[in-house]
């Protein structure tokens, strides 16, 4: 079975907007310089010109952050959000506050957007990035509402949490950090239906795609190390793999960014494999390795689950370690994740979360009971997906890399900024979110369907959003 909910991952996420206008009356921005700023970012993306993009990054960007994502990158992005949103309107200004401006914004396909601009301190006030995240139309009004205090938004966070749980719409972990001081930690609903046992704070859950920035860091890592660059082709290290095509021109470039043209493992394979069967990365590759490029790599951005199980391959071959103890003893360990693991479903193991799904079929069950998810996931995950860890674990490891703990200069190229990082499959759903506000830190980890963590978290980035300190 497909999983439903893809990965967000940060390094696809850099769009762009801004507005500001009460329903129904003419836009206008703010009389400033950043008003300015993003006023012009939407008239080069409604243009639809990639010229007017470009001069708009060069004149309007930090050099610090055309440095973390270059300008050809950053065309790129355009190109893939241009053709996804279909136009951006301005709806509303919902903040403005020196170095950062939020706005509300409506997709050509009427989805609804909350566009972040961070500016640079200082009269020019350079653009150092801007963040788009969907918004369901149930958190609008809290994006626009008056600002609350921290107690009050931490009392309004405990208060959805309990709501949601009390009506079987969420069951897990939230987890909700200032700095390094955890402020909110609390579980709600039951690791196991079967056995009656409550999630606790120090239960297992299945990360779902989140594993890639794992994999994402441990490749940082072997570039900072000189044992792997961008520009190296599958067939470097992977001589034998099964499309000569993709061996030759695939880089690690484009595995990265998902522009390699390798496309999903998840399918018709995957579906009549025996679950138990999977339990190394070379047991992912007969489920998609051999076939044809989806288009020629660099050429467009595409979800890729067999991208990063090929970059797992890489990490294994360039550090001469297993993928699965690579990532222990390079990325756990110096971030002092003491619970995280790729378990195997059939391997008894303390503190882990089942996971619950109305999805099968591929189709959707709201009025039957949960199912258990044994039969959609593989036995181990892979460096694509598919691990374990606690709320806690995934706070410490955001600790680490803000710190520069796991990467040296990359951290700030690559991690740089707000970051959003989510999973989701039957059963699965997990979402970090680092910076949604400086400083800040949000964890929802869950045995449910998506978006059932996913839209918890979003829902606390609205209340954060709204802090006065």
């Amino acid at each position: 079975m497909k999983p439903i909910v893809r990965t967000i991952i940060a390094l696809l996420a850099v769009l762009s907007l801004g507005l500001t206008a009460q329903q129904g009356e003419s836009f206008r921005f703010p009389a400033s310089v950043q008003g300015r700023r993003a006023e012009a970012y939407f008239n080069a993306f409604n243009s639809g010109a990639e010229a007017a993009m470009a001069s708009f990054l060069k004149e309007n960007f930090s050099a610090t952050a055309l440095k973390r994502a270059p300008l050809e990158e950053r065309l790129a992005r355009f190109r893939d959000f241009k053709r996804e949103a279909q136009g951006l309107a301005p709806e509303r200004l919902l903040r403005e506050s020196g170095e950062t401006t939020g706005y509300l914004v409506r997709s050509g396909k009427g989805e609804l957007l909350q566009f972040t601009f961070r500016f640079e301190s200082g009269a020019n006030a350079r653009i150092a990035s801007i963040m788009a995240d969907h918004v369901d139309p149930e958190n609008v009004e809290d994006l626009a509402g008056p600002p609350l205090s921290r107690d009050e938004a931490l009392a309004r966070i405990r208060a959805v949490m309990e709501e949601r749980a009390h009506a079987d719409l969420f069951s897990g972990v939230v987890l909700v950090a200032q700095g390094d001081a955890v402020v909110l930690h609390e579980a709600r609903g039951l690791a196991s239906k079967e056995y009656g046992a409550a999630n606790r704070l120090d239960t297992r859950f299945n990360l779902g795609s989140i594993n890639k920035v794992f994999t994402r860091v441990a490749i940082g890592q072997l570039i900072e190390k000189g044992r792997v660059s961008l520009g190296d082709r599958i067939s470097r290290f992977l001589p034998d793999y099964p499309n000569r095509e993709a061996a030759a021109k695939v880089s690690v470039r484009h595995l990265l960014d998902m522009s390699s043209g390798i496309g999903d493992f998840f399918g018709n394979r995957y579906a009549q494999t025996p679950k138990g069967r999977i339990r190394s990365l070379e047991d992912y590759l007969p489920l998609f390795a051999d076939e044809p490029l989806l288009f020629q790599p660099g050429s467009q951005r595409r979800y890729s689950n067999g991208g990063y199980i090929v970059l797992g391959l890489i990490v294994a071959k360039a550090s001469g370690q297993d993928y699965f103890a690579y990532v222990r003893e390079h990325i756990y360990a110096p971030a002092g994740l003491t619970a995280t693991e790729h378990l195997e479903a059939d391997v008894p193991a303390e503190n882990v979360a089942s996971g619950y799904t109305r999805l099968w079929d591929d189709g959707q069950h709201d009025k039957e009971p949960r199912r258990n998810n044994m039969y959609t996931r593989p036995a181990r995950g892979s460096s694509a997906g598919g691990g374990y860890a606690t709320a806690m674990d995934l706070f410490r490891f955001a600790r680490a890399l803000r710190a520069g703990r796991l990467l040296g200069g990359l951290t700030t190229e690559w991690f740089g900024g707000s970051s959003a990082y989510a999973g989701g499959a039957p059963g699965i759903n997990a979402e970090l979110q680092i910076d949604p506000i400086p400083g800040w830190t949000v964890v929802v980890m869950g045995n449910y369907d998506p978006p059932a963590a996913s839209s918890l978290a979003r829902k606390i980035a609205v209340l954060l959003r709204r802090m006065t300190e």
